[in-house]
């Protein structure tokens, strides 16, 4: 597994993994590095290996390029190193971004295959990060690099069917593409009973902080109807390079104890933080090409939890779950957003149905039941081989 991400928070990642692990593959994971975790560490019978350390905080264009680029180097070493001594059958590849793909060249002209997976369609999500427009010279570039990233991988695997049928609109045959959602790890999120908190009633919106995530929307929103829900906090969890300016929102609003940013948490403990929530909020811009389409992992992770959510009505969303699953607002609609906040808030009963509702449908349509299909691809791109491979 090769990803620019931090492979303890990557919860796509992490469900792949165990399942390679449990049917008796052997897995190494090469990521990024946080302040605290070691360089090489065995996590759940997976070798880790973090090669760069990264801050979730680029602000231009330069910045964010140079630091992937250091990543492209230092990985394409490590993997060639890595299959000299270990000779893997398969290279699976996690963008963005999507040239990421070529650190597996030298191991696959020695026979490695090759997976690329595109958790974020890299061309649109550049127009969203760096407000490109789809006509500059930028996003054309990207959308070669796309194609010939593509070309170089064995089979790709997409987030969602709305960016697999782009993709093949664009730039992959149907037969090489597969979409795979990112489903929540049953073993990490699943319902808890809830901790007394002397009748605080807190919401929670855990995450990435780009602005088409919303996050100040939801800021805002709160601030709406905070005094009419005197016992409600509103927490956030994560890093990216909008935090700096929900910091000023907060403070602006003067709601500093009311709204905590907090910094981004692994995945087993994030997961037990959502799970003592009683409300969530998933608050992205539909106005955003990237926002509208990209399908986020914490509405599954959240009703996999037992945790009611409110979500803005993006093209994606509504594309997978209906009015008994979440409750939507308007998307970019502060007063919208506020008013929904505060039915829940009110509303006890409506928030148990739609925990209940949505716990029922991730249970028939989780990754315990889609996984089977992945574990047929590899199957299929390493046979014949042996019964134990590398991954």
């Amino acid at each position: 597994m090769l990803s620019y991400s931090f492979y303890e928070s990557d919860t796509r990642i992490l469900q792949y993994t165990s399942a390679l692990v449990n049917q008796g593959h052997v897995v190494d994971a090469i990521a990024l590095r946080r302040r605290g975790t070691l360089a090489f560490e065995v996590l759940d019978g997976v070798r880790v290996n973090r090669i760069q350390y990264r801050e979730v905080n680029e602000q231009s264009r330069f910045s964010y390029l140079l630091r992937i680029l250091r990543f492209l180097i230092l990985a394409t070493w490590v993997l060639a190193w890595s299959h000299w001594t270990k000779q893997y059958h398969i290279i699976h590849v996690h963008s963005v971004p999507d040239f990421l793909v070529f650190a597996a060249l030298i191991p696959k002209l020695f026979g490695a295959r090759v997976i690329l997976d595109i958790h974020d369609i890299m061309p649109e999500f550049y127009t969203s990060k760096f407000a490109a427009g789809r006509r500059s010279v930028v996003f054309t570039l990207l959308l070669l690099m796309e194609k010939i990233s593509i070309a170089l991988a064995d089979h790709v695997i997409i987030a969602n069917d709305l960016w697999r049928e782009r993709l093949i609109s664009r730039s992959v045959s149907p037969e090489k593409c597969t979409s795979i959602l990112n489903y929540p790890i049953h073993q990490i999120f699943h319902p808890r009973p809830k901790w007394k908190r002397n009748g605080r009633f807190l919401i929670l919106y855990p995450g990435t902080l780009n602005t088409h995530q919303g996050v100040d929307i939801a800021i805002r929103a709160f601030a709406k109807v905070a005094d009419e829900m005197p016992n409600a906090h509103f927490h956030i969890y994560g890093e990216g390079p909008a935090k700096q300016d929900l910091f000023r929102l907060t403070e602006t609003l003067g709601l500093t104890s009311r709204v905590i940013i907090h910094n981004v948490l692994p995945t087993n403990e994030i997961a037990d933080v959502m799970a003592m929530s009683d409300l969530a909020v998933v608050p992205k811009r539909a106005s955003s090409l990237f926002g509208n389409e990209a399908a986020s992992t914490k509405i599954a992770e959240f009703m996999s939890l037992g945790v009611p959510l409110i979500v803005s009505r993006t093209k994606v969303d509504t594309f997978y779950y209906d009015d008994s699953l979440v409750k939507f607002f308007e998307s970019e609609n502060e007063s919208d957003l506020a008013e929904c906040m505060l039915l829940l808030w009110r509303d006890e009963q409506l928030r148990a149905q739609l925990a209940a509702n949505a716990s029922r449908f991730i249970r028939e349509s989780g990754w315990q039941e889609k996984q089977h299909g992945y574990l047929r691809m590899i199957a299929a791109l390493v046979s014949p081989g042996p019964e134990r491979q590398n991954a």
